[in-house]
């Protein structure tokens, strides 16, 4: 791609226990463009939204980081703050996943606004909910 034809994605989300699903929406979202800005909700920005990370700020921006498909992280500390953030990064695209439809379509007038589906089988919602779960584990019969 030549270089004017830069074109700035960006996305939020919590991305607690990183898992496949993350990095396919990282991966479909930065397809969409030639640079990925992720805006990484805090801890505190969560407890407004009734959410407990398992993992800390620091360390789900350091996974966040690490992922070959993001250029760069920063803080999401409030709902109001997408469009300054759209404006300050240059964002050609806004892309959540699709259990948020509908939501952000009021930012069509700063970005193309897009919804992807998620990864079927896999949500951070399921992983908790399964390391909730006792743990069974059957010792292999032995053998005399």
């Amino acid at each position: 791609m030549a270089a004017s034809a830069q074109r700035t994605v960006i996305t939020y989300g919590t991305f607690d226990l990183f898992h496949k699903g993350h990095v396919e929406l990282l991966r479909r979202a930065r397809a969409l463009g030639t640079r990925l800005m992720v805006g990484l909700s805090t801890d505190s920005f969560n407890a407004i939204k009734g959410k407990t990370s398992a993992i800390s700020y620091e360390d789900r921006k350091l996974m966040l980081e690490a992922c070959r498909y993001v250029d760069g992280v920063f803080p999401e500390s409030d709902w109001a703050q997408k469009p300054a953030d759209i404006v300050r990064f240059g964002a050609d695209v806004f892309v959540m996943g699709d259990d948020w439809a509908g939501r952000f379509d009021d930012l069509a007038r700063y970005c193309h606004v897009c919804y992807l589906s998620r990864t079927p089988g896999v949500s951070s919602t399921e992983i908790k909910h399964l390391l909730q779960q006792p743990l069974t584990f059957r010792m292999p019969a032995i053998q005399p």
